[in-house]
C-alpha cells in the first residue's frame, strides 16, 4: 500500500510541478507554454524530488522534527534539486540529444544545466513544501481508504506508462526525422558544392586557357610587329629606355603595354642580330 501511496503522490506533485512550470513560462513568454517532457500534464522531476524528500524525512525522523533548522531544510532541498536537475538534463540530452531547459544565460551556471539563482528558488520552494504542503497531504492519507490508493495507482501507472511509451516513440521518430532531414541537407549541400566546384574548375580551366592565349599573343605579336617596323622605328625603339605610364589607362593595362614593348624591343634586337650575321 505504501508504494501505491507514494506513486499517487508522485503523480500529484508532478501535476503541481507542471501547473507551476506552465504558468511561469506562459507569463514569461506571454503565450501559452505547455511545459514538460511527457504529453500529459505532469513534470516527473518535481514528483520525483518531492517523493524523494518525503521518503528521506520519513527515514530520518530528526529531519521532520519541528526544531530542525529551516536553513538546513533549505540546503537539503536546494542541493537535492540541483542534483536532480543536472542528472535529468544529462540523461535527456544523452538519450534524445536535446535540452528542455538551458541556464547558459543565467549567472553561476554549470554547463547550462543548473544555476545558483534557480537552485535557490527551488530551495525556498522546498522549504514551503516540507513545512506546509507535505503535512497537508499526509493528513489526507488518514481520510482516504488504502484500497482507493491501490486503484488510483494502477490506473495512473497505466496512463503514465502509456504516456511515457508514446513520448519515447514520438521523440525517437522525431530524432529519425531530424537525422533524415540532416542527411538530405548534407546530400544537397554536397551536390551543390560539387556543381559549384565543377563550375569553378571549368572557370579555372578557361582562365588558364585564356592566360595561355594571352601569353602566346604577347610572345607572337611583338614578333609580327617587329618585322613591320622601319629601320628608323627600330632604332628609336631600341634607344628608348622605357615608356611612362598612360594616365588614361589602368595599372594593369600599362603593365601589359610595357611587357609588349619589352618583347617588341627584344624581337627587334634579335632581328637585327640575324641581319648582321647574314
Amino acid at each position: 500500500m505504501i508504494i501505491a501511496q507514494y506513486f499517487v503522490e508522485f503523480i500529484f506533485y508532478s501535476f503541481l510541478g507542471w501547473v507551476w512550470e506552465s504558468i511561469y513560462c506562459t507569463i514569461n513568454e506571454k503565450k501559452w507554454a505547455d511545459r514538460g517532457f511527457l504529453f500529459g500534464p505532469v513534470c516527473p522531476i518535481y514528483g520525483s524530488c518531492v517523493v524523494a524528500v518525503s521518503i528521506l524525512f520519513s527515514l530520518i525522523p530528526a529531519l521532520s522534527d519541528p526544531t530542525f533548522p529551516i536553513w538546513a531544510t533549505f540546503i537539503i532541498c536546494m542541493l537535492g534539486s540541483a542534483v536532480a536537475e543536472f542528472g535529468t538534463s544529462w540523461v535527456l540530452e544523452k538519450r534524445f540529444h536535446a535540452r528542455w531547459w538551458d541556464y547558459s544565460k543565467l549567472p553561476l551556471n554549470i554547463q547550462g544545466r543548473i544555476c545558483l539563482p534557480v537552485s535557490v528558488c527551488f530551495g525556498i520552494a522546498g522549504v514551503l513544501i516540507v513545512k506546509y504542503l507535505m503535512p497537508f497531504v499526509s493528513g489526507l492519507h488518514t481520510m482516504i481508504n488504502p484500497f482507493v490508493y491501490e486503484i488510483l495507482a494502477i490506473v495512473l501507472a497505466a496512463v503514465f506508462g502509456a504516456d511515457f511509451a508514446l513520448t519515447e516513440a514520438s521523440l525517437s521518430a522525431l530524432l529519425k526525422d531530424v537525422e533524415k532531414m540532416h542527411s538530405e541537407f548534407v546530400e544537397r549541400a554536397q551536390a551543390n558544392y560539387e556543381r559549384v566546384e565543377e563550375r569553378v574548375k571549368e572557370a579555372r580551366e578557361k582562365k588558364l586557357a585564356m592566360e595561355e592565349r594571352v601569353k602566346e599573343a604577347r610572345e607572337n605579336l611583338p614578333k609580327l610587329h617587329a618585322g613591320a617596323l622601319s629601320l628608323n622605328q627600330k632604332r628609336i625603339l631600341v634607344s628608348i629606355e622605357k615608356f611612362m605610364p598612360d594616365k588614361n589607362k589602368t595599372s594593369d593595362q600599362n603593365q601589359d603595354r610595357n611587357l609588349l614593348v619589352t618583347e617588341l624591343k627584344h624581337s627587334v634586337i634579335r632581328l637585327r642580330g640575324k641581319v648582321k650575321k647574314s
